[in-house]
């Protein structure tokens, strides 16, 4: 430590600094103040020693030119005096003095109070240094700053805290309510409930985004984080923090740096609004979907998903007329991504349909385009709903909901087109709505009624087996075909315990058989299974257990799965060693529907299949046209050569049994030889030849034995 001795006495001097030296001080010595002042001028000292009394410049005046250069908390002055100077003592503290001593020097008391001081001194400047990195941080953050007194209710905001919102520094002051006033009415509450939790020390720190009001009258998104300080009584008296500006990330999409869903909806809002004072304004939003996305991601990974999802954002933004395209976010948003594969256009102007529709068009034909990513060609198509604001609309929820009603209208006729929302779409879809909770319902309080459609052999003239059909037993509207319940329950996922449940009543169903009728032909009990089941994760364990459970190979029956071709096909790998375990079981596997999938003979052939069942549109066209018998003959054909069995379906009249016959077909299935019924009458159905089924199909006097309405084409998907 450095410290400079000012005594215009040599003597003085010279005993003072030997002490000082042996004490580990370095001790550098002035005989005037001009000297004094000269030696600070060259060299860096962390403490003076100051004689009062001297000749020429004394005491007190060094000491005023010290203190216009140095404060008392960067160069500590020690005033050395006789016991007679009080006065001059009293005077040099005023001016800026840190303390005094004596003459006869008490070293020990000396020595006490240039350490305290010394000390004193470091803390400062170590505070002093950390004021100035917080600063530096804080400056090079953006951040604005404040700091609330509890006790006296004051608030301090930092110049940058007001600058962030438009405000000099006089415009705003220290009142809390300055701040909580310009909060948004929505999220007012919510930050004060942040701030007495915090208080209550039951979180660890405040951190709070809400919207703030800035002086041009628009609101912008801030994260207030803060910590609380606590009194010995556990009372918070204060409390310090932050703000950071967060609009850019809350307004943003972070994959395509398209405006999000909120400042979209915002704009939209602003819209309705300006077309309820504008009668002559109108305008249209095209909510757009990619079709078959998934298939992207499962394919070629989520990497090359968002890679896709950013190529398409850019060509929406340049291939869009220019009063359609984004210009600035708060002001002329016109394109916005709502999430997932999912992106919305707002078009101005669009007083016609016909205007949206060559939109849509043009959107979907630059969308078309192949689109090279990451040495990937991909090729894609979207489905587009529009929805236009001359039906009337007060809230932008609505119009969007009902674009994205057009939109599931536009998936459901095809995909890669688009639709126009009317209100007939909007009826459909609270009727869809409906059914889909009253399916949840009937899921779960058993609902469902299997009916058994016989399959005739023709070889032996007798039932070989039954189809095992599901109808829904609604409460409210009878017996509903599972034509229009089966797509909503795989689209919902319902599908799933709805197909373990009729799995699981069908081996109850042949448990019931074997005790009322033990001597029974063997029998083989074909049921459909839903490839959305089939590729759930367990999904042939669960299949198992409940097979087990029922030991149907031993009581006289063989159980038969049966699936589509197209499910078959499109997850031929999968699928095949699924089935292979299934086969393992002793279960039976039929291709279903065949025909209408276009299969390859060489994937059919690996296929671990004993049954190909012939669809009804190839057998309606027996008789009718050459085309279709040679068809019929043709699958025929093939399966007797790969070793499987042929069912043909939806067999109807006696000419296109007698064709069948003659194409060697050994199984059929359809009206010719009974519709679905129930359990019981299934049984007293085994007995009968097939000739005496025939015979009595048509106008079968039980209930249960008349058509139901709208079934041509039982389906049941497990």
């Amino acid at each position: 430590m450095a410290l400079l001795i000012v005594d215009d006495e040599e003597s003085n001097r010279d005993m003072l600094s030997r002490r000082l030296e042996r004490q580990g001080f370095q001790a550098i010595t002035a005989a005037d103040g001009p000297e004094a002042l000269d030696a600070i001028r060259a060299r860096p000292f962390d403490l003076v020693l100051l004689d009062i009394r001297m000749p020429g410049m004394n005491g007190i005046q060094v000491l005023q030119a010290i203190r216009e250069q140095y404060p008392a908390a960067q160069l500590p002055v020690i005033m050395v005096s006789a016991e007679a100077q009080s006065a001059s003592i009293v005077e040099a503290l005023e001016l800026g003095a840190n303390d005094y001593i004596t003459k006869p020097v008490d070293l020990p008391v000396a020595l006490a109070r240039i350490r305290t001081q010394i000390a004193q001194r470091s803390l400062q400047q170590a505070l002093r240094e950390s004021e100035e990195r917080y600063a530096r941080a804080a400056r090079g953050a953006n951040d604005g700053l404040w700091d609330w007194n509890l006790e006296t209710g004051c608030i301090y905001f930092s110049p940058r805290w007001k600058e962030m919102l438009g405000f000099a520094d006089a415009e705003i002051g220290a009142d809390p309510m300055d701040w909580f006033n310009r909060m948004h009415p929505e999220d007012r509450v919510r930050f004060e409930d942040a701030v007495a939790a915090h208080r209550r020390r039951q979180t660890p720190q405040l951190a709070c985004e809400h919207r703030v009001l800035d002086k041009d009258g628009r609101y912008r998104w801030m994260l207030t984080r803060g910590l609380a300080q606590w009194d010995a009584s556990g009372k918070a008296i204060r409390m310090a923090g932050s703000q950071t500006d967060i609009t850019a990330g809350k307004l943003a999409d972070p994959l395509t740096g398209l405006p999000n869903r909120l400042v979209f909806m915002d704009r939209l809002e602003r819209s309705i609004e300006y077309a309820q004072r504008h009668p002559n304004y109108a305008f249209a939003v095209l909510f757009l979907d990619v079709d078959r996305f998934k298939n992207v991601n499962d394919s070629l990974g989520h990497n090359l998903g968002n890679l896709l999802l950013q190529a398409m954002a850019d060509r929406l933004r340049t291939g869009l007329r220019s009063a359609d395209t984004v210009s600035r976010l708060q002001e002329d948003c016109r394109l916005a991504r709502l999430g997932g594969d999912e992106f919305a256009v707002l078009l101005d102007d669009a007083n016609q349909v016909q205007d949206a529709a060559a939109v849509a068009q043009r959107i979907a034909a630059a969308l078309h385009a192949p689109f090279v990513l990451d040495s990937h060609e991909v090729f894609t198509t979207v489905s587009i709903g529009i929805a236009m604001s001359s039906i009337g609309y007060a809230r932008p929820e609505d119009l969007l909901r009902d674009a994205d009603t057009a939109l599931y209208c536009a998936k459901e006729a095809g995909r890669a087109r688009f639709e126009i929302f009317d209100a007939g779409m909007r009826r459909r879809a609270v009727t869809r709505l409906q059914m889909e909770m009253d399916l949840r319902r009937a899921v779960e309080r058993e609902e469902f009624r299997l009916h058994y459609q016989p399959i005739v052999d023709l070889r032996a003239s007798r039932i070989a087996g039954f189809e095992v059909l599901v109808r829904w037993q609604h409460p409210q509207r009878g017996l509903i075909s599972p034509a229009e319940f089966i797509p909503l329950a795989e689209e919902t996922g319902l599908i799933v315990p709805l197909g373990t449940r009729i799995l699981e009543q069908v081996c109850r169903d042949m448990e019931r058989w074997r005790l009322h009728d033990p001597a029974h032909p063997p029998l083989n009990l074909h049921v459909n299974v839903s490839g959305v089941q089939l590729m759930q994760t367990g999904a042939i364990e669960d299949i198992e257990r409940t097979v087990r459970r029922s030991r149907p190979d031993t009581n006289g029956f063989r159980l038969s799965l049966e699936i589509t071709e197209t499910t078959m096909m499109r997850n031929s790998e999968a699928i095949c060693t699924l089935l292979a375990r299934l086969r393992d079981l002793d279960i039976g596997l039929d291709i279903d529907d065949f025909g209408t999938g276009y299969s390859s003979l060489s994937q059919l052939h690996n296929l671990p299949v004993q049954t190909l069942k012939i669809d009804r549109s190839f057998v309606s066209r027996l008789g009718q046209d050459e085309e279709g018998s040679e068809i019929v003959r043709t699958i025929i054909a093939m399966a007797h050569n790969l070793g499987m069995d042929v069912v043909a379906e939806g067999v109807e009249t006696a000419e296109q049994l007698a064709q069948l016959k003659a194409l060697d077909c050994e199984f059929v299935q359809g009206f010719y030889y009974g519709r679905p019924v129930a359990l019981e009458t299934a049984w007293s159905l085994v007995a009968l030849p097939a000739d005496a089924l025939a015979a009595g199909a048509v106008g079968f006097a039980l209930p249960h034995l008349l058509p139901i309405p709208g079934i041509l084409a039982p389906a049941l998907c497990i």
